[in-house]
């Protein structure tokens, strides 16, 4: 189904650069609540909240009057100059963070504030090295494309200098296994640090993880995994940055994720679910590592860096989760969403794995099963049979994720599928944690559809 306007088309193939997958084949002209509409008239429901950011849902009231008042009064300054809005969002970010975490650089998307984070990390360690997961996603700015490895690497030059990738701890799919044929976890990170140790030259400066892997497959470290990553770091004399572009500000469950772990970064960057919608990003630090960067002369000046106008949108953000206890809806919903989602792998043989927290939540399809993992006895013609299996139910998760998006956008759901080399096809679900329960049967019942019309056929 695509639009009936060929003429706008034309104009897309003719002046829009492609920058990623393919567009969808239909105009949006609006957007409320939980849906989009098109312009041929029809109602979409959003199961990824925009990019993952418009946690409030799509033109939510409150968003829209902060909006309207606040671009008419103080939209944009001078970096140097700040405003009420600015510091108010920076005193009330501080105080949902544990007491280490109080200062607060305001900024605009993901990238830039990861990389503000680790150019800090640099400045204050001495260090350049930075290790991030295989399978990260950090931005596509120098320093945060140079930590992310889930696509984007190939075709592009040398990345910056000292970035070091560890294994993604998949429960699903494990690559170091116990007796018992789980994830050894812990082997497998003292095995990568280490590959670390061997690789560093002596200038370790931080590890930039997500607390739950998104482009990567919506891959959750197992419980305690995280404070052990963080003692790897305090041995090396590094930091950890932990990246809540999208699990920040309730989509889990709690207000940030790390609070399953009890464990503390460093740095704390924010970005998407903190401006519902809008380009507002945040690195948040302690007070000890603020001091030290800026007695070091900490440069991080941009254009948009500290704009009123979206800091006032940030306090919406949190005045609405907080009175209309969003977090705790999103932990709710999400039980619903993971139910259904568990319903629907106990009814289709291709749903190989559901995972994820809250409001984020991954449904993995394996329609050719899923190869064990050679064993270290294993002979080369064993290792080249299951690598061929697995490169062939690859092939095969990727067509039939490609079929179930398509047929679920015209049943009326927009879904995002993660498709990576060695791991199926992965809807990413992620609902405005202002869904209704009906909105998530919705979803549930439309996802339900396109896989049985697909298989069916």
């Amino acid at each position: 189904m695509t639009s009936s306007d060929p003429s706008f088309w034309a104009d897309v193939d003719a002046h829009v650069l492609r920058y990623g997958s393919a567009f969808v084949p239909e105009v949006i002209d609006r957007a409320s609540g939980s849906f989009v509409y098109t312009e041929s008239g029809r109602r979409i429901l959003d199961f990824t909240s925009g990019q993952m950011s418009s946690i409030l849902g799509h033109s939510h009231p409150d968003i829209v009057a902060t909006v309207r008042e606040q671009v008419g009064r103080l939209d944009h300054l001078y970096s140097g100059m700040l405003s009420r809005p600015v510091v108010e969002l920076s005193r009330r970010l501080a105080e949902t963070l544990p007491p280490s975490l109080s200062k607060v650089l305001l900024l605009t998307t993901g990238a830039e504030s990861n990389e503000a984070a680790i150019r800090l990390a640099k400045l204050v360690t001495g260090g350049h090295e930075i290790v991030s997961f295989a399978r990260s996603w950090h931005g596509m700015t120098q320093a945060a494309v140079g930590a992310t490895y889930s696509s984007g690497r190939k075709g592009y030059g040398p990345a910056a200098p000292g970035n070091l990738a560890i294994p993604v701890p998949f429960t699903y799919r494990p690559d170091l296994v116990d007796a018992a044929g789980n994830l050894d976890w812990q082997r497998q990170l003292d095995l990568a640090f280490d590959l670390v140790d061997a690789q560093s030259t002596g200038a370790l400066a931080a590890c930039i993880v997500e607390p739950i892997l998104s482009s990567g497959g919506i891959i959750e470290p197992p419980l305690g995994y995280l404070a052990a990553l963080k003692g790897k770091c305090e041995e090396r004399g590094m930091l950890l940055i932990l990246d809540e572009a999208q699990t920040g500000l309730g989509r889990t469950g709690t207000m940030y994720a790390f609070e399953r772990d009890g464990v503390v970064p460093d740095i704390l960057t924010l970005s998407k679910t903190l401006g519902a919608g809008l380009p507002l990003a945040a690195v948040i630090t302690s007070d000890a590592l603020e001091a030290e960067a800026h007695a070091r002369g900490f440069l991080f000046f941009t254009t948009h860096v500290s704009d009123p106008l979206v800091a006032a949108v940030g306090c919406t953000v949190l005045d609405v989760l907080e009175r209309d206890h969003l977090v705790e809806r999103a932990a709710s919903l999400g039980a619903l969403l993971r139910d259904g989602l568990l319903e629907l792998q106990r009814r289709h043989p291709v749903v190989g794995d559901v995972r994820g927290r809250g409001l984020l939540q991954g449904l993995e399809l394996a329609p050719a099963g899923t190869p064990a993992a050679a064993g270290p006895g294993a002979t080369s013609s064993a290792s080249g049979r299951i690598a061929s299996d697995r490169a062939a139910a690859a092939r095969a998760a990727d067509a039939l994720g490609a079929a179930v998006t398509r047929r679920a956008f015209e049943l009326g759901l927009h879904m995002n599928i993660v498709q990576l080399p060695g791991i199926g096809g992965t809807f990413r679900l992620a609902p405005a944690l202002t869904s209704t329960p009906g909105e998530i049967t919705l979803g549930l019942d439309l996802l339900d559809q396109a896989l049985t019309d697909v298989t069916s056929a």
